[in-house]
């Protein structure tokens, strides 16, 4: 009996594939698909509702996560909007784990990539400082700091970090009154993360506290401008109009 099993298999084996080559296996998928992606819904689709409902929450949200870190940035001794400590073997807890070490590890892998082409495309401005654009950067095959520092500040924004997190940042040297251009992320509101991108004042990713002898001066975006106060920058210097020192490499 198991031997016209077997047979009855082989044959049938056999019948498939001498149809594949007859017809070409994709003869037997049926006609290719064509789908339009980006149609919009009918007035009546059953999933609409559903959807709409789920965008409502999901940005109710992200307007109180965005607001708690605005506060946090702008106020002393602010913290994150105050919600009972999941357990340490809950799945929001181990979200949050793998989420705040694998940011970590992407903005640090940014930082000792940048460092590394900065030492292959550091072109210094010479007599006139000229802060370039990202495209600028690219399309001149380099810059000096002001130029490099935007491929960690746009890599970080590409990555998904929060605008209202990442920030380029003038940093002031009182010991010889150099300025250089950095990136800071502040995943803590009150020392943020260091990218240096020439590593004229750090290397790697530290906090602003574990770099002696720099003071941060000015944090801005694209569409926002902010001061430090507590800098040691003496006042009047911070006040003035003239031209600051060349920016350091």
């Amino acid at each position: 009996m198991s031997r016209v099993l077997c047979r009855g298999r082989e044959l049938a084996v056999l019948w498939l594939l001498t149809t594949c080559l007859a017809l070409g296996c994709g003869g037997l998928s049926g006609p290719a698909l064509s789908y339009r992606y980006f149609d919009r819904p009918a007035a009546d689709d059953i999933w609409s509702r559903k959807i709409a409902g789920w965008q409502d929450r999901e940005r109710a949200q992200e307007a109180v996560d965005q607001a708690a870190a605005s506060s946090a940035l702008s106020t002393v001794g602010a913290g994150p909007a105050s919600q009972a400590r999941p357990s340490a073997d809950s799945l929001r807890a181990k979200y949050r784990t793998f989420r705040v070490e694998h940011r970590r590890e992407l903005a640090h892998e940014v930082a000792l990539w940048v460092q590394a082409q900065s030492k292959l495309y550091y072109i210094p401005d010479g007599p006139i400082d000229h802060w370039a654009t990202l495209e600028e950067t690219l399309a001149h095959n380099g810059d000096d700091c002001d130029g490099l520092e935007l491929l960690a500040y746009y890599f970080l924004r590409d990555l998904g970090f929060r605008d209202d997190e990442v920030f380029r940042a003038i940093v002031y040297r009182p010991s010889n009154g150099e300025h250089h251009m950095v990136t800071m992320w502040f995943e803590d509101p009150k020392d943020p993360w260091v990218i240096d991108p020439t590593g004229a004042m750090t290397t790697g990713m530290p906090h602003m506290s574990e770099v002696p002898g720099w003071e941060p001066l000015k944090l801005f975006t694209e569409t926002a401008e902010y001061t430090v106060e507590g800098s040691a920058l003496p006042l009047a210097r911070r006040d003035s109009h003239q031209a600051p020192a060349s920016p350091a490499r």
